[in-house]
């Protein structure tokens, strides 16, 4: 075993929020459960990272019971479920104790979202000496507000916003980031590859 699946953030806590709404890739579970079943195939570890906000009062809290992994997916025994209370999946868990203890060096990551936990843990790591596959196609998000613009205001206004910065343009941004500096940026099917078409 030399390479680890990393899950991250693939929650029910999104799907209460309005913005999910908008979100680039609403068959997320479709994707990320592809690369699932495509590393169990080959011996990888999976590993599974929730986000966690005790005391928010919001969908991120653990009191609201929706700090659980989307419906589709569910881990199999030995594959380990982190929680996390920061935007990487390193720094508030012992992911980096288990890849070494399974000595890991290479990292395929998905989830949610693009540009935010994952693209975080993506860099970290980078830093750290992993090789990362980012999978940007398995992975999702949402349009952000410019820092200025008023709250409360509706999903709709949200879009309507020419200073909203889009998801398809978030997920641009990111891939400009990532690639050739801290990951090779691939897609699904370069992940579990495509059966050849018979003409």
């Amino acid at each position: 075993m030399s390479r680890a699946l990393i899950v991250i953030d693939v929650q029910d806590s999104f799907l209460q929020r309005e913005a999910w709404a908008a979100t680039n890739a609403p068959d997320i579970v479709e994707r990320v459960g592809r690369l699932v079943e495509h590393a169990r195939d080959n011996s990888d570890l999976v590993v599974w990272v929730l986000h966690s906000e005790p005391g928010s009062g919001g969908p991120f809290d653990p009191a609201s019971g929706h700090v659980r992994l989307m419906s589709g997916l569910e881990p199999q025994a030995g594959e380990p479920v982190l929680t996390k209370v920061v935007h990487n999946a390193f720094t508030t868990t012992n992911l980096q104790h288990l890849l070494t203890q399974n000595e890991i060096h290479d990292l395929t990551i998905c989830g949610i979202r693009t540009e935010q936990c994952c693209e975080t843990t993506a860099r970290l790591a980078s830093d750290l000496g992993y090789r990362v596959s980012f999978v940007v196609d398995a992975t999702a998000t949402t349009p952000i507000e410019h820092p200025d613009a008023p709250a409360g205001r509706s999903l709709a206004e949200v879009l309507a916003d020419p200073l909203t910065l889009q998801s398809d343009e978030i997920v641009r941004r990111t891939v400009y980031a990532l690639a050739g500096r801290f990951a090779d940026v691939v897609t699904v099917d370069d992940v579990v590859g495509v059966p050849a078409v018979l003409g």
